[in-house]
């Protein structure tokens, strides 16, 4: 048998050597995992190699493991992101937008009883510290009529800041 490995073998032959079908073999040939003309020796160590790489999970240009690494690394960052919504650790953008845009007119239909309410309860109140009242209770609606969670990234800056070493 190591005599005929020196030599070039048929496809059948290399099928029976390796357990494999001739079909199989040719289409090892096709692939160009094994040459044409090689001896036997050649083909079962061209063959063992392929059946490594195959084994090792990666194939000649790397592609392949890299393709299953990224595509591992993206289903565990899925998993974790639906781990973390059902926590309640994270929401979905357009669900923090509506809450958010909910919350501010909230905010900003109480603070618009606010000045009324307070005329109603201290009649006696100048009415130039009503008009201060006002104006502050106008740029309070001001803020919540504005607020947008692009304003999520500047927050995040201005935590990032605090954060930094010697920032107090």
């Amino acid at each position: 048998m190591v005599k005929e490995l020196d030599n070039p073998m048929t496809q059948a032959a290399f099928g029976d050597l390796v357990g494999i079908g001739q079909p199989a073999v040719s289409d090892l040939l096709r692939r160009e995992i094994i040459r044409p003309g090689a001896t036997g020796g050649a083909w079962l160590q061209a063959y063992c190699e392929h059946l490594r790489a195959v084994g090792d999970d990666r194939d000649p240009d790397g592609e392949l493991a890299a393709g299953r690494t990224r595509v591992a690394r993206a289903t565990a960052e899925k998993v974790e992101m639906l781990n973390a919504q059902t926590r309640r650790e994270y929401a979905p953008v357009e669900l923090l937008g509506a809450v958010l845009t909910d919350i501010a007119g909230q905010i900003s239909g109480h603070l618009g009883d606010l000045v009324p309410n307070i005329r109603r309860r201290l009649p006696e109140l100048q009415a130039s510290a009503l008009a201060q009242i006002e104006a502050e209770v106008s740029a309070c609606r001001d803020v919540c009529a504005a607020a947008d969670l692009a304003d999520a990234d500047r927050i995040d800056s201005e935590e990032a800041d605090d954060d930094a070493p010697g920032a107090e």
